[in-house]
C-alpha cells in the first residue's frame, strides 16, 4: 500500500533492516512493546510498505491480490491457484532495480 495512506495512532515502531539479495535495504518494522510484525518495506519502493495481516485486529477480512518469492515459499504452504504467482518480488520493483 502506498507509505502515505498508513497512519500510525500509537507509538513508534523499531525496525531491522538487511540487505537483500537484490542489494538494496530490507527493512521490517515491528511493535516496540510486544515484537510483533507490522510492516515490510525495501529502498526499492519507498513509496509502498506492505502490511503484515497478522498485525489486523481482524484479518478476516483481508483478500491476498498476488504471491510473490514463491521461490522460496515452503512445500506445506498453501498457495492460491486463483491469484497471480511471482517467483521473486513484484516485476514493477525488478524492473526499477534493473533500471537503476
Amino acid at each position: 500500500m502506498a507509505r502515505g495512506a498508513v497512519k500510525l495512532t500509537k507509538g513508534q515502531p523499531a525496525h531491522f533492516e538487511k540487505i537483500a539479495d537484490s542489494g538494496r535495504i530490507a527493512k521490517r518494522e515491528f511493535c516496540s512493546a510486544c515484537g510483533t510484525p507490522l510492516f515490510a518495506s525495501s529502498s526499492a519502493a519507498v513509496e509502498y510498505l506492505a502490511l503484515r495481516a497478522s498485525s489486523l485486529d481482524d484479518p478476516s477480512w483481508f483478500r491476498p491480490e498476488e504471491d510473490f518469492w514463491v521461490a522460496s515459499a515452503q512445500p506445506w504452504d498453501y498457495l492460491d491457484p486463483a491469484i497471480p504467482k511471482f517467483e521473486r518480488g513484484r516485476p514493477s520493483v525488478e524492473r526499477r532495480e534493473s533500471d537503476a
